[in-house]
């Protein structure tokens, strides 16, 4: 019988270690509980070397990354600059710091066949439409049955979206305002040169200048110049902005590995 692995990713620890010993009573459910977005990283980067990958990812909707933050940075690094102030990677306070990429991004650039679902304590239609743009296959509330989140988990493996029916009409609502404010962001990016976009998908990925100097082959000078036309040409103020826009836009990030031939 086919083991169905589940990574629970939530920082209350009784509910996430509760959760996960519910689910192990299944016969074909292996689980592991991670406190923290580093610690999920680790478990799943952990597990792909290994060759025993999970298949779906429970994770708390505070971690989730859907206000465009990353909890894995913990707020240390300001937006223009490094830590403390100081001009990051050497340059002038005018360079952009990076953004690093929020957990769902994260997870669908680095583990496509990863399915994943949202755990929210309350409903929310914006951030579950959020959550569904960013890959997840489902939004369930925390105080669903065990039942319930076992037919969640099967149907996403099955490449089934699920939502509650009270979200389902507000969540479409979100989703064709949302497309509209994408059209507008479209229109932006495509005003972009094709280096930039690719400096912007370096972005989005979390790419520092320094990373994505020398991912492209480029200097780090020419690297802040491409950043500072990206923030112009996309008229905003900071790299996180920038990549809010570039994801309403569809943008997604550079593919990390292996690197592009020079």
């Amino acid at each position: 019988m086919a083991r169905i692995r589940v990574l629970v990713v939530d920082d209350h620890r009784i509910f996430a270690e509760s959760l996960a010993a519910a689910l192990a009573a299944e016969q074909d459910v292996e689980v592991v509980a991670a406190g923290s977005v580093p610690a999920a990283l680790r478990a799943l980067d952990r597990a792909a070397a290994d060759g025993r990958r999970f298949d779906v990812v429970l994770v708390d909707d505070g971690l989730a990354g859907l206000d465009g933050q990353d909890p894995a940075a913990n707020g240390t690094a300001p937006a223009n600059g490094g830590p403390n102030g100081a001009p990051a990677e050497g340059g002038s306070g005018a360079e952009p710091a990076a953004a690093p990429a929020p957990f769902l991004a994260r997870v669908a650039s680095a583990h496509p066949r990863l399915r994943t679902v949202v755990l929210a304590e309350r409903d929310d239609a914006a951030r579950a439409a959020a959550a569904l743009q960013a890959g997840a296959g489902g939004w369930i509330g925390k105080d669903c049955s065990l039942s319930r989140l076992l037919q969640v988990i099967r149907g996403v493996l099955r490449n089934e979206t699920h939502l509650a029916p009270a979200l389902l009409t507000h969540v479409l609502r979100e989703l064709t305002a949302t497309r509209k404010h994408r059209t507008e962001s479209e229109l932006l990016v495509e005003a972009l040169t094709p280096r930039e976009r690719e400096v912007l998908r370096c972005m989005v990925a979390g790419l520092g200048r320094k990373a994505v100097a020398e991912r492209l082959y480029l200097s780090p000078h020419t690297v802040r110049t491409h950043m500072q036309n990206v923030l112009g040409k996309l008229g905003v103020h900071s790299t996180l902005a920038a990549v809010a826009l570039a994801r309403r836009a569809g943008v997604g990030p550079a593919d990390l590995d292996p690197a592009p031939v020079r």
